[in-house]
């Protein structure tokens, strides 16, 4: 079988998907919930073993379209038969290691899940999708080149991070596998950051929020990726911007300006230092979904910022995340 490109712009309609399982996706949000509230490092790797998973109709949701919030996942639909298939899924793995957590590599059995490999119109295998914060996308069909191949994922990395905010997993090769029984826990060591961090915080406290982005900028100069200070630099960038605004002028113009993203974009901060997170994320869906161009841009990147307050794991996060998909696609 030849390779066939297919267009990153088409989207299967995985509402039927997400509507038949909403019981235990809630479920296994409300565990992830509470395994995070329980202790679990901020940050934590992920094995290298886990980049790459198998998955069948009972685990769909919880490991692709879940998952696909925090990471895309790259779906390779494939047979035992299929000789182009023993070509392209080794070529998917490899790929998958060495790209280090930028994409999930989730391996369909199409014989053991005709459902799935319906919802996503299969018509031949080897077929490779996408799905990014709860969309799917086609990527190609067929043992295509690995050049076509590692085009195609960077576009599929760009397309999550820009329009997502979804830059990838932190991989820890001394990390287990979640199925490899408990290992023995040793005390994190004290960071280097810890006097940063507590002056930040005592920063906040004091009401000095220019102190505290400072401060949370310093530990991200030194170390990017540390998830304490950039969840503490979106809160205290969010409550600097939302400090002489005037809640009653704000919401009065949001409301007679529909068409005004500035508005929409006050209005959203608001929302969320008071507490109505649906409310901000809503606002914020609806000014994407009805604008173009730079308005577009700076109400999706708002949008991102605000998830970034909340928080990754959050389940008000995730739901903003699949509806933003939807408009932008």
């Amino acid at each position: 079988m030849q390779p066939r490109n297919m267009s990153m712009s088409g989207v299967v309609d995985l509402a039927a998907v997400k509507a038949a399982q909403e019981a235990k996706a809630k479920a296994e949000q409300a565990r992830a919930e509470a395994a995070r509230q329980g202790g679990g490092a901020a940050g934590a790797g992920v094995s290298p073993a886990s980049l790459v998973i198998d998955v069948d109709e009972a685990g769909f949701e919880r490991d692709v379209l879940q998952r696909s919030t925090e990471v895309p996942v790259v779906i390779d639909f494939w047979a035992e038969w299929c000789e182009p298939c023993k070509q392209l899924s080794p070529l998917l793995e490899r790929l998958t290691r060495e790209y280090n957590g930028r994409f999930v590599l989730a391996k369909i059995d199409v014989d053991a899940n005709q459902m799935l490999m319906q919802q996503f119109g299969v018509q031949g295998i080897p077929a490779v999708f996408a799905v990014v914060a709860g969309q799917a996308l086609p990527l190609f069909q067929g043992a295509a080149p690995e050049a076509q191949i590692r085009g195609t994922l960077d576009q599929l990395i760009q397309v999550g991070e820009e329009r997502f905010g979804l830059t990838g997993l932190t991989v820890d090769p001394n990390a287990a596998d979640a199925d490899s029984g408990p290992t023995a826990e040793t005390p994190a060591p004290a960071g280097p950051y810890d006097a940063l961090l507590e002056a930040a915080v005592q920063a906040l406290d004091a009401g000095d929020l220019a102190g505290a982005v400072q401060a949370y900028k310093n530990v991200l100069s030194d170390d990017p990726g540390n998830t304490e200070a950039k969840l503490g630099l979106s809160q205290a960038e969010l409550l600097q911007r939302v400090q002489d605004l005037d809640p009653a002028a704000v919401r009065k113009d949001a409301a007679e300006k529909p068409g005004d993203v500035g508005a929409q974009i006050a209005a959203a901060d608001l929302d969320l230092v008071g507490g109505h997170v649906e409310d901000a994320f809503g606002r914020l869906v609806e000014t994407v979904r009805r604008t173009f161009g730079d308005d577009r841009d700076a109400a999706r990147l708002r949008l991102l910022e605000l998830f970034e307050v909340v928080g990754a794991d959050d389940p008000r996060v995730a739901s903003a995340r699949t509806a933003l998909a939807r408009v932008l696609f």
